[in-house]
């Protein structure tokens, strides 16, 4: 493995992009460059076959985001399609309204190319040539795309994986996993004083890659070894010291998929609850809450939930958080809203052409969601959620487009509020307790201390 600093910045001027094409994107076209990017984007396989030859409902991984959105929402970077080549984009979300800016360069992107925002205005643009990894920045200058090369990674074994992480709190830094066969890299590849910085070593093969707190020091890592998957914590100011994060019991499969550094929520993935089966619940950092597995996150044979975006803001109280799902049929894929305090998921139909996956939530509790179709280039629909009824679906973007009022939901699927039997009964417990780590806060499942003001059955009393 080795690691090379970049050469003197550079400028290029390149295709500039035929405006009609750029605004005929299709989701059709997203979804094929999801399909060609799912192995550069490292998804884990939480719809596929581990190592222990496990299957769970959905025999495929989970596709890639649309879009990238930096952690503060004011930009968000994508590959966008203008006839049949690829390019950058990166759009502003922190204005009156949402505009997006081509950043082309010398040539066309392969379609596994990877961007990521930085809360600066410049993109992270990672690419693979002849088996070095390509780190630069790219930011508008002029009629063209400046472009600052920030050096490259080259590893002797091919089969070594390495993509992006999702953006950190700062958005100043920005940092990669490389996955070999029997250790996992994190690269630092921008905030570093000469190039990509190797940080941290992981014994075992690593997936996942969530963010703890607000500074960016704690990473939370899916660590497979001897045939079973753990969360670990990587404390990257500590020479990558890691501790335990998530282990519901000894012979389960736990994953983490996503935090919430204010409230502490946590949104697990692990077949303890069902042996051999996995399923999503919840737990909260530095609690004594147990971990829980609602009836109503479960889905039919055939369909995947994946969890995308936790409502900022609910610093003591977690359980009212939002949070926003990537619901995907055999044929559709659409949006469901829950809170740890409903008993029900709400289902809803996404605009055409959201960049599925992607989206945020403001601290008030309305879902934005990135979507570009033929009418609208680049547009966010803003979704207002009323908890105590049904979920509003108001007729709003932010460039003319429109969006469905009804809940879209596909025949043979959950049903879109969940059916009062399954609300009815209630979340599934893990029943062994976890010790705290020593890097970080961590979920302890006990049979203690409930949330105030949840129902009654819900409770589970040791």
């Amino acid at each position: 493995m080795t690691a090379c600093t970049s050469p003197s910045p550079t400028t290029g001027l390149g295709n500039d992009g035929n405006e009609t094409g750029r605004e005929n994107e299709t989701e059709q076209r997203n979804e094929q460059r999801n399909e060609g990017n799912g192995r550069s984007q490292g998804i884990d396989h939480y719809g596929g076959t581990d190592s222990t030859g496990r299957t769970d409902r959905v025999d495929r991984p989970v596709p890639p985001p649309g879009c990238v959105i930096t952690a503060d929402g004011s930009y968000a970077a994508r590959l966008a399609l203008a006839g049949q080549s690829w390019f950058p984009e990166r759009w502003t979300l922190d204005g009156p309204e949402p505009y997006a800016v081509p950043l082309p360069g010398n040539q066309p992107e392969e379609p596994g190319t990877e961007v990521l925002p930085m809360t600066d205005g410049r993109v992270l643009i990672h690419r693979l040539a002849a088996g070095r990894h390509l780190f630069s920045l790219l930011y508008p200058t002029g009629p063209g795309t400046g472009e600052l090369q920030l050096g490259s990674v080259e590893y002797a074994d091919p089969s070594t994986e390495l993509r992006l992480l999702r953006p950190g709190p700062c958005g100043e830094r920005a940092y990669a996993l490389a996955v070999g066969a029997r250790s996992t890299t994190v690269w630092l590849v921008v905030g570093g004083a000469f190039g990509p910085e190797r940080l941290a070593e992981i014994p075992g093969r690593c997936s996942g890659g969530v963010w703890l707190d607000g500074a960016g020091r704690l990473l939370a890592l899916d660590q497979e070894l001897d045939g079973r998957t753990k969360t670990v914590a990587v404390d990257l100011e500590l020479d990558g010291e890691v501790s335990p994060l998530l282990q519901i019991s000894d012979h389960s499969n736990d994953r983490l998929l996503l935090a919430d550094p204010e409230s502490g929520l946590l949104l697990i993935r692990s077949d303890a609850p069902s042996p051999g089966q996995d399923r999503l619940g919840w737990g909260v950092l530095g609690s004594t809450l147990p971990v829980r597995f609602p009836e109503c996150l479960r889905v039919p044979d055939g369909h995947r939930i994946t969890p995308f975006a936790i409502q900022p803001g609910q610093i003591l109280t977690p359980e009212r958080c939002a949070v926003a799902l990537r619901v995907d049929g055999a044929r559709a894929s659409w949006v469901g809203v829950w809170r740890p305090a409903s008993r029900q998921v709400h289902h809803l139909a996404a605009p055409e052409g959201w960049l599925a996956g992607a989206g945020l939530w403001s601290r008030e509790g309305v879902l934005q969601l990135p979507y570009a179709n033929g009418a609208v280039r680049c547009g966010v629909a803003r979704v207002g959620v009323s908890w105590e009824e049904s979920v509003e679906v108001p007729q709003e973007d932010s460039q003319g487009g429109s969006l469905e009022d009804s809940p879209g939901t596909e025949p043979g699927c959950a049903g879109a509020p969940v059916a009062e039997g399954a609300a009815s009964s209630g979340d599934s417990p893990t029943s062994d307790a976890v010790s705290s780590a020593p890097a970080a806060a961590r979920p302890v499942p006990l049979q203690q201390a409930p949330l105030e003001g949840r129902m009654p059955e819900e409770v589970t009393v040791g």
